[in-house]
């Protein structure tokens, strides 16, 4: 076991108890494998279950599992008119399962995300019954604002690029607090606490995901 590796599992200990004084439950999985199958064993067969853009969950193959399994799955992405996408958007947010990642989050428990759309944001503070947020350990940050230039240095210039935006980060590779109309960072959601408590879930990896 590499010094990294045990550093992570006994920062995660302590970061379990941060989260849970924030109504937050929390556990760590060392490997993506592991942390692939924490978060499917938390969702019951027949829930309903959909998902923001996370590409820590894809990369971790729940959504691919999910897909294949006993679930009722809402796709975002099914509707194709205006009109179809209000009436989905509706479902979503009654959903029994909502799965994300987080950008980054604190060493006190708060967890710090960044949305274009948000869909994303909206869904983790209200709406789906239960959130599960699976996010790799080297996203760790000391303070909000910490996370917050995390994110902006290094998490929305590459995801400018994965969804195509026209901004100038998708450009220059360096974030220039734009206004551009294809922005990816019009909200920024600070979870400092949950009232309805363990709705929050928070699966630590010790391998990397995402951005």
């Amino acid at each position: 076991m590499s010094f990294i590796t045990e550093n992570y599992k006994l920062a995660a200990e302590t970061l379990a108890k941060a989260f849970a004084k924030r109504g937050m439950e929390a556990c760590y999985c060392a490997t993506v494998q592991e942390a692939r199958d924490q978060v499917l064993s938390m969702i019951p067969e027949g829930s309903s279950v959909t998902w923001g853009g996370s590409e820590s969950m894809a990369e971790a193959g729940v959504f691919e599992a999910v897909c294949q399994g006993n679930y009722e799955f809402i796709d975002r992405k099914a509707a194709s008119t205006p009109e179809e996408a209000r009436a989905l958007y509706g479902k979503i947010v009654c959903a029994d399962y909502f799965l994300t990642s987080a950008n980054a989050f604190t060493k006190d428990g708060m967890l710090v995300n960044i949305d274009g759309a948000s869909n994303r944001v909206a869904c983790i503070a209200h709406g789906p019954a239960n959130v599960i947020v699976l996010v790799s350990m080297d996203k760790i940050c000391t303070t909000v604002e910490d996370a917050v230039n995390r994110i902006r240095t290094f998490a929305a210039p590459p995801n400018a690029l994965r969804v195509g935006a026209k901004t100038p980060c998708a450009k220059t590779g360096v974030c220039a607090d734009c206004l551009s109309p294809d922005c990816i960072c019009c909200q920024i959601l600070v979870t400092r606490y949950s009232r309805v408590p363990g709705r929050i879930k928070v699966v630590l990896c010790g391998e990397k995901l995402g951005f």
